[in-house]
């Protein structure tokens, strides 16, 4: 390795060993490689897309903060490389001065190489920026080639992931916003020609604050990028670890989706109104007939029947058709969001006005379908009796010439008419067992 020997560059500390020199190419090639990355990455950082944006840009909040500390930094970085390419290159000549160094060379070396001996003016940590209460020491700040590698690669970390995030950010959100706005005008247009405006409907309200945001959303990342950058969970320390931030973008996108939905459904109404609105006039013209033949029953099962409870039959349902020919006049004034929740509610209305007066004509018409079973169930025991050649015994006969006035008379006891029945049944059945009795004596 060496002979400890005192090297220079290094005051107040104790003897340190001496490198040999091939130890000391080894080190002057692994510096020299540190400095090609080194000067790589500062070019680039120099020349970065992003930097150039975040120079240019009027910056607020956060990012005017993070970024003004940044650029701090990034003057730091090259002082710190200017004072390293300095140092190394001094090495350099020393080594280049013979081809086998003298061990007063090799101490010199091991001096510059691996020495504290590097002093940068105004390198201490509040200049870089980061917040710590120290200051630089007076005269600048002392470091070792490695040391300075070290501080550089740090600052340019820091420096290099405010402008990857707002570049990322900038990247990403704003052309995003710019289609999603795109769109939305789009939809404001079509929402318009089917009445869909703010003041008039839901919706159009919502097509405007949804306006609103987005000019609001786009102007705070334009000058605030990195208020929108949402660090890695992972822990990441790489530069530019982690992702933009679109939770309220993702929010105006499903209330504008929810929107166009709706307005879809709006268009469907124009372009189908006229169908349901035919099905609707169907649809009450049926209930309107069905009630009307269920009144005309009513008066009919009144004069026909007797001692029977008939329900009451309402009215026409006016208030639907008053609602109907309301809805008739949006599409004619093409007022088609006033007309889409009008349609459903009628639609759904209509049927079940249907269904009621279904209901009521069954109803009243049950007293008229209790006789007719009575008179079909009389006349089928009569052509049994028949059939045996019974229809003429006299108790059987006497008891359905009774039931059977009952049965067409008007108007009809059904209750008295239903025991006459019964006891017909009764007579045809006693006789239709005297006559098997009979028929078994003779055999």
């Amino acid at each position: 390795m060496g002979v400890p020997r005192p090297f220079p560059g290094s005051p107040g500390e104790p003897d340190a060993p001496v490198q040999d020199r091939e130890e000391v190419d080894r080190a002057l090639a692994r510096l020299g490689a540190e400095y090609e990355a080194i000067e790589t990455s500062l070019l680039a950082l120099q020349d970065h897309a992003g930097r150039r944006l975040l120079e240019g840009a009027g910056l607020a909040g956060t990012t005017k903060e993070r970024w003004a500390a940044a650029e701090r930094s990034i003057t730091l970085l090259w002082t710190l490389f200017d004072a390293y390419t300095a140092a190394l290159e001094q090495a350099r000549e020393l080594r280049e001065r013979r081809r086998l160094p003298s061990p007063e060379d090799l101490a010199e070396l091991t001096g510059l190489l691996y020495g504290d001996g590097v002093t940068v003016p105004g390198a201490g940590p509040a200049a870089a920026g980061d917040g710590t209460p120290d200051g630089p020491a007076p005269g600048g700040e002392r470091f070792s080639l490695d040391a300075l590698v070290e501080r550089i690669n740090g600052l340019y970390a820091q420096s290099l992931d405010v402008i990857v995030a707002a570049d990322a950010v900038w990247s990403a959100l704003p052309a995003r916003i710019d289609l999603l706005s795109a769109e939305l005008q789009r939809t404001r247009s079509l929402a318009h020609s089917v009445g869909v405006r703010p003041g008039e409907h839901p919706a159009g309200d919502d097509l405007e604050r949804i306006t609103e945001e987005l000019l609001r959303l786009r102007e705070r990342v334009i000058a605030d990028p990195l208020a929108f950058w949402v660090s890695s969970s992972t822990g990441s320390s790489a530069p530019g670890g982690g992702r933009p931030d679109t939770v309220r973008y993702d929010r105006a996108a499903r209330a504008l989706e929810d929107i166009r939905r709706e307005v879809a459904a709006v268009l469907d109404v124009r372009q189908d109104a006229e169908r349901r609105l035919m099905q609707l006039r169907d649809v009450l013209s049926r209930a309107d007939r069905t009630l009307t033949e269920a009144r005309q029953a009513r008066g009919e099962v009144l004069a026909k029947i007797a001692a029977s409870e008939v329900p009451a039959v309402s009215g026409p349902p006016t208030a639907l058709h008053e609602q109907l020919a309301a809805a008739a006049d949006y599409r004619r004034r093409a007022q088609w969001h006033r007309l889409s929740p009008l349609l459903d509610s009628l639609e759904e209305r209509a049927e079940d006005e249907l269904l009621r007066a279904r209901e009521s004509l069954t109803a009243v018409t049950a007293p008229l379908a209790v006789r007719a079973e009575l008179r079909g169930r009389l006349d089928a025991y009569r052509g049994k009796l028949a059939r045996h050649g019974l229809a003429e015994d006299p108790l059987p006969a006497e008891r359905y010439d009774l039931a059977r006035r009952m049965l067409w008379s008007a108007p009809c006891d059904l209750r008295a008419a239903e025991q006459a029945v019964w006891r017909y049944q009764q007579a045809a059945a006693e006789a239709l067992a005297v006559q098997q009795r009979e028929d078994k004596g003779d055999s």
